[in-house]
């Protein structure tokens, strides 16, 4: 193929790109690809730290928000999905919570999205490991955009019957 018929080529393939990520008015659309925030998971990053029997574990977590956005690239909806995996506690913790709370490190803050886990539906580390997911859980799209901004700004804990203030906690970090 010749420098002209490869140069023709991918112009018609950059223009087939770009005009299937136009909507009927002709404005971009932007992709819809999920963000990741992961983070790890220790006894010492709760505030107070844990003291107790809980502060030999450890775990980590990676959230998944699934977005839905506007032609001008705001988002208008979010849906996470949660996965985390806890290792090293005493046998028989009960989790009463996982959530996510606006605070940086050092400082607690007021849960403000929660991945359903409740004392009405407990999870128990049989052996003191466990891995959980939790999907479908529906955030607010400008909680969701704070949390991209400045992922820092926010961190993910689990609670147990034990330390129900939180026994293992970790600081987003933006991975995808």
């Amino acid at each position: 193929m010749s420098r002209m018929h490869r140069s023709i080529a991918l112009f018609a393939i950059a223009s087939c790109v770009f005009l299937a990520a136009c909507n009927d008015n002709g404005t971009t659309t932007p992709s819809a690809a999920p963000v990741v925030f992961s983070a790890t998971l220790v006894p010492s990053n709760e505030v107070p730290p844990v003291s107790n029997a809980e502060q030999a574990g450890h775990g980590a977590v990676q959230i998944q928000f699934d977005l839905t956005r506007d032609a001008g690239g705001a988002i208008t909806g979010a849906v996470g999905t949660f996965y985390f995996q806890l290792t090293g506690y005493p046998p028989g913790t009960t989790i009463v919570g996982a959530h996510i709370h606006p605070a940086p490190a050092g400082v607690n803050g007021p849960v403000i999205i929660s991945t359903g886990l409740a004392t009405a539906n407990t999870r128990v580390l049989d052996d003191g490991t466990g891995e959980f997911s939790f999907t479908g859980v529906f955030a607010d799209p400008a909680l969701v955009q704070q949390i991209i901004n400045n992922p820092p700004a926010f961190y993910f804990n689990v609670h147990s019957t034990t330390n129900p203030g939180g026994f293992s906690r970790g600081q987003l970090v933006r991975v995808q």
